[in-house]
C-alpha cells in the first residue's frame, strides 16, 4: 500500500517504489482533455478533475471497500461521507497527473545519475553567477548595445545566397520530416524563432516549403526516445504561412536541453509533391543570445545543393527578410564587435580561467551521463513537468493544485477550499491531516497510506482478506468487495471475516500464510458435488456447504490453450505484447484485433503481459468475461452464453492453437488412441474410460486430430474447475 500510494517518496531509489505508483494512474486517459486542451479551459479542468476522481475511487474502493466517489456531487446518500471528505481525498492527489516517469532500474546507475546531475546543477549555478558578474561590470552600455543589435538582426540583405534547409521530396503531404540542432551541451532555452525560406520555384517565393503543421521538441537524447519536452505544437490545425515574418515562441519557464528538433507533420506543397523547408532556426537563451548559430544540424533527410540548400544553412544567420530602417548608423558587425569588446574588458582573468574549468568539468559530467544506460519509463501518478497544453505542476515545483468543493460536481462552480484528509471511519480521529504549511505534496500521500494501514482501521484488513477469499471461492464472504457500506452485501460469515482480518493483521501480514490457511481448510477441500437437500436450503451455496464449481478466467483459458499447443513462452518480465494491429496511428489510432496473426510467436506469452487498450476491449477475451479495462471491476461477471462456445470453436486463435496441438500430438511416437488419451489427460487431468476413449478415437479417424483438439478445448472438463 505504501509503495502503490507513495513509493516514490518512501522508497525513491528503488525500482519497486517507483513502478508501484503506476497503481495511481490506473484507468483511461483523455488525450484531448490533457494534451490538446490547457488546464485553464473547461475541458482541461474536467479531464483533470476526472483523473483525481479515478485516483480517489481506485484507492478507497481497493483498500477500504468504500464508495467515496458517490460524494462527488452531493453528500453520500447511504454512508457517512460528506462532500468535504471526498474533496479532501482529491486534495491528496492534487499535484499529480497521469504521465510517463523515467527511472533507473539499477540502483547504482540511479545513484550515479543523481550525483552527476546535482554536480551539473551546481556548475550551472556558478556559471550563471559568473555571467551576472560580467554583465554587472559591463554597466548600462551592454543592454543598450544588445537592444541595437536586436533591432538590426533582421536588416540583412533581402535574399542571401544561402536559402536554408530543404528536405527530400515526399509524395505524401502527411509524411513526417524533421531537422534538429545539436547545441553541444544542454543550453538555456527561452525563445524559439522560425524563419521561412524564399525561393521562386513554381512562383512560390516567400514562405517556400514552410510546413502547414509542425511541432518543436527538445531533449538530451539525440534520438528523441527518452525524456523529450514538447515546446511548440501546431499539429492539431494548419497555421498560416508566415512569409517573411518570423514566428517567435516564448518558452516560459525556460528549459535546459541539448537537442532541439522541428518536425513537420503536414508538408508544404511544392508542385505535385511536398517538402519541408526552413531558412533559419534561432534558439535564444534568457540573455537573448542565439545559441544555435553555427551548431551541428542533422535531419531525417536533406537536399544538399550548396550554397543554396544545406543542413548547415539552418543556423548560419542568413535568411530573407524585409529591409528595416534603423536609428543607428553602425552596422550589425560593428555593434557585435563593440559588445564583445565591452564584455572582454569587463571580464577579469580569473573569471575566464574559472569559467573554462567549469565548462570542462561540465563537459566531462555530460560525457559520463551520456554513457549511462538510458533510463526506464513507467506510466504512473507523478508530478508532471511538461509544456504546451499539458504542463502539469512541475513548473510550480510540484505545488498541489487548490481543491474546492464543487457544487453538484461542476468544475465551473467552485465552493470553499479543502485541505487533504480522509473519511470519518475511526471514532474520535481528526479527518484532516496535520501537515506543516510548507509540506511537500508527497507527504499527503504518505499520510493517506499510513491512515489506511492503521491497526485500528475497521475496513482495510477486512477488505484484503475478503478479496483473497473471493479469489479462492469465486465469491467473497462479503459479495460486494468494493463496497462494505449500507448498499453493499452483508457478509455471510461476519465472525469469520473478523477473525481472518485480525489473524492476518496481527500475524505478520503474510499473504502466503493466509493462502496456506485457506487452501488447507476443510471448507476449501470440499468437492463441488451437488446435494439436493442442502441445495433446497441454500441454492446459491452462499454458506459453502460444497465447493463452488468455477470456470477458468479468460486469461487462464488463453494461457492453458497456449500451453496445450506447446507454444507458451514462459519468459518472465519485459515489454508487453500486442495482439492487435494499429491502423492510422498518426491521428486516430484504430486497434484492429482481427488483423493480428495468432501464430506470431511474440504474442505467445502469458496473458499477464498482454498490452491492454483501455478504450477498446479484445473481443475474444471479452466474450469470455474478461473485465472491462476502462472500469474498476471488483468481481467479474461469470456467464454461460452460446457466443462463448462459438468463440472457443471458431476464433482464429483457437483454430490455430488446435492445429498446433494436433501437430504436437502427431509428432509423438504414440498411436492414435495413445495420442487421444494423452490429449484428454492434459486437458482435463484425468484418464478417459474405454467408452469415452473409443468415441474420441472414432471422431479423430473421420475428422482428423486438429478438429478433435478443437472439440476438446470446448469441454466443460477443460473450462471448469470442479
Amino acid at each position: 500500500v505504501e509503495e502503490q500510494l507513495a513509493g516514490d517518496v518512501l522508497y525513491p531509489h528503488s525500482m519497486d517504489g517507483i513502478t508501484a505508483t503506476g497503481f495511481i494512474a490506473a484507468g483511461p486517459w483523455d488525450f484531448i482533455g490533457h494534451a490538446e486542451v490547457s488546464e485553464d479551459k473547461l475541458d482541461g479542468k474536467v479531464a483533470r478533475h476526472l483523473d483525481r476522481d479515478d485516483m480517489v475511487a481506485v484507492t478507497m474502493n481497493t483498500f477500504a471497500s468504500t464508495t467515496v466517489q458517490c460524494a462527488r456531487c452531493h453528500h453520500h446518500k447511504f454512508d457517512p461521507v460528506r462532500m468535504e471528505d471526498y474533496y479532501g481525498l482529491q486534495s491528496v492527489f492534487s499535484a499529480l497527473d497521469r504521465a510517463d516517469r523515467t527511472f533507473d532500474a539499477d540502483a547504482s546507475v540511479s545513484r550515479k545519475r543523481r550525483q552527476w546531475m546535482s554536480s551539473m546543477d551546481k556548475i550551472q549555478e556558478e556559471l550563471d553567477e559568473l555571467t551576472a558578474r560580467v554583465r554587472e561590470a559591463a554597466g548600462p552600455s551592454l543592454p543598450e548595445l544588445e537592444s541595437s543589435i536586436k533591432e538590426l538582426e533582421g536588416s540583412k540583405k533581402s535574399k542571401p545566397d544561402a536559402y536554408g534547409y530543404h528536405s527530400a521530396i515526399a509524395q505524401s503531404q502527411d509524411e513526417t520530416k524533421w531537422v534538429q540542432v545539436d547545441l553541444g551541451a544542454p543550453k538555456d532555452i527561452r525563445k524559439l524563432v522560425l524563419r521561412a525560406s524564399d525561393d521562386d520555384f513554381n512562383g512560390i517565393g516567400a514562405g517556400f516549403g514552410f510546413p502547414l503543421r509542425f511541432k518543436i521538441e527538445a531533449s538530451n537524447d539525440p534520438a528523441f526516445i527518452n525524456a523529450s519536452a514538447l515546446l511548440v505544437d501546431t499539429t492539431p490545425e494548419d497555421v498560416p504561412n508566415p512569409k517573411r515574418v518570423p514566428l517567435s515562441f516564448e518558452i516560459n519557464p525556460p528549459v535546459m536541453f541539448r537537442f532541439v528538433r522541428v518536425s513537420a507533420t503536414r508538408l508544404a506543397i511544392r508542385s505535385k509533391d511536398y517538402i519541408f523547408s526552413l531558412a533559419e532556426l534561432e534558439i535564444k537563451n534568457s540573455g537573448g543570445n542565439n545559441v544555435a548559430l553555427g551548431k551541428t544540424v542533422s535531419s531525417k533527410d536533406s537536399i544538399e545543393a550548396s550554397p543554396r540548400w544545406a543542413k548547415a544553412n539552418l543556423v548560419d544567420g542568413k535568411f530573407a527578410s524585409d529591409e528595416k530602417v534603423t536609428a543607428g548608423a553602425k552596422t550589425l558587425a560593428q555593434l557585435v564587435a563593440e559588445k564583445n569588446a565591452l564584455l572582454k574588458k569587463a571580464t577579469q582573468p580569473e573569471w575566464v580561467q574559472r569559467k573554462q574549468i567549469l565548462l570542462e568539468e561540465k563537459e566531462m559530467l555530460q560525457s559520463s551521463l551520456d554513457q549511462l544506460p538510458p533510463p526506464s519509463k513507467v506510466y504512473a501518478g507523478t508530478v508532471h513537468q511538461g509544456s504546451g497544453a499539458f504542463r502539469g505542476t512541475g513548473h510550480m515545483g510540484g505545488k498541489p493544485r487548490t481543491i474546492h468543493v464543487l457544487s453538484r460536481g461542476d468544475v465551473d462552480k467552485p465552493g470553499k477550499t479543502v485541505n487533504p484528509g480522509v473519511i470519518p471511519v475511526i471514532y474520535g480521529q481528526e479527518t484532516r491531516f496535520e501537515l506543516p504549511m510548507d509540506h511537500d505534496e508527497g507527504e499527503r500521500r504518505v499520510a493517506l497510506a499510513r491512515w489506511i494501514l492503521q491497526k485500528k482501521h475497521p475496513l482495510t484488513w477486512r477488505s484484503i482478506v475478503n478479496r483473497i477469499w473471493q479469489y479462492h471461492f469465486g465469491a467473497g464472504i462479503c459479495d460486494s468487495p468494493n463496497d462494505f457500506g449500507l448498499m453493499g452485501s452483508e457478509p455471510t460469515h461476519p465472525e469469520l471475516l473478523d477473525w481472518l482480518a485480525v489473524t492476518f493483521r496481527d500475524g505478520g501480514q503474510s499473504f502466503k500464510q493466509l493462502h496456506r490457511m485457506i487452501l488447507t481448510s476443510a471448507t476449501y477441500r470440499q468437492t463441488s458435488n451437488a446435494n439436493l437437500e442442502k441445495a433446497s436450503i441454500d441454492s446459491g451455496n452462499r454458506y459453502l456447504w460444497r465447493m463452488n464449481r468455477r470456470r477458468l478466467e479468460a486469461e487462464a483459458v488463453r494461457d492453458s490453450v497456449l500451453s496445450l499447443a506447446g507454444v507458451l513462452d514462459r519468459k518472465m518480465g519485459g515489454p508487453a505484447f500486442m495482439d492487435f494491429v494499429i491502423e492510422k496511428p498518426e491521428h486516430s489510432p484504430h486497434y484492429e484485433y482481427r488483423l493480428h496473426d495468432p501464430m506470431d510467436p511474440g504474442s505467445h506469452r502469458r496473458s499477464i503481459y498482454r498490452f491492454i487498450v483501455r478504450s477498446q476491449q479484445q473481443p475474444f477475451m471479452t466474450t469470455l468475461d474478461c473485465a472491462d479495462p476502462s472500469l474498476m471491476v471488483g468481481r467479474r461477471n461469470e456467464t454461460l452464453t452460446p457466443s462463448q462456445s462459438l468463440a472457443l470453436l471458431n476464433n482464429p486463435f483457437m483454430v490455430a492453437m488446435a492445429k498446433e496441438w494436433g501437430r504436437k500430438l502427431e509428432k509423438s511416437s504414440l498411436d492414435l488412441p495413445g495420442q487421444i488419451q494423452t490429449a484428454i489427460e492434459a486437458a482435463t487431468g484425468k484418464k478417459p474410460d474405454a467408452v469415452e476413449l473409443k468415441r474420441w478415437v472414432d471422431y479423430a479417424k473421420i475428422h482428423g486430430l486438429a478438429n478433435t483438439c478443437r472439440w476438446m478445448l470446448n469441454m466443460n472438463a477443460f473450462l471448469f474447475v470442479d
